[in-house]
């Protein structure tokens, strides 16, 4: 069984899908950009006289993501330290350096950060720079995979053999 999630302080989705649906105990958000919720605009855009986009912000663009991933979360009843794997789209990978920097902002401990992968991609379906894809595990007590000292865990024994 599997429940469908709208949140109302996100932006509208683009096609015909929820903006999450919980299965068990994960959290699948759907593909979220950094369209502002009140006004369906892009932050960060420069638009010429045509509407065409010239130019995009893209820390501004993967912060106002971010945010609608948190506003998800929220009206899922998930957290922020839920999130378990973020799969997110550029549109142009010169970007990256910028948008990792951002995310270093967010999650400034790598080892607490959810797992990632980051592809490059000609175009995504509205006019923005980036999109993530989320799963996150609701209800998960934090664990750590970490043993003391002396219950193995390492191939060849505790003395590295």
């Amino acid at each position: 069984m599997t429940d469908a999630v709208h949140a109302a302080s996100a932006p509208v989705p683009v096609g015909r899908y929820p903006h999450a649906r919980r299965a068990g105990g994960l959290l699948f958000l759907s593909g979220i950009g950094p369209r502002d919720p009140a006004t369906d605009a892009v932050p960060g855009n420069v638009l010429d006289a045509g509407g065409q986009v010239v130019a995009h912000d893209i820390a501004a663009q993967t912060r106002a993501v971010l945010g609608n991933v948190r506003a998800v979360l929220e009206a899922s009843g998930a957290r922020w330290d839920d999130l378990v794997d973020v799969t997110v789209y550029l549109t142009d990978m010169a970007d990256f350096a910028a948008y990792n920097a951002v995310w270093a902002e967010y999650f400034p401990d790598p080892t607490a950060a959810p797992c990632r992968t980051t592809l490059g991609i000609d175009a995504l379906p509205t006019p923005i720079a980036i999109e993530m894809k989320c799963v996150a595990a609701i209800g998960r007590q934090p664990t750590s995979l970490s043993r003391p000292a002396g219950e193995g865990g390492t191939i060849g024994g505790a003395d590295g053999g």
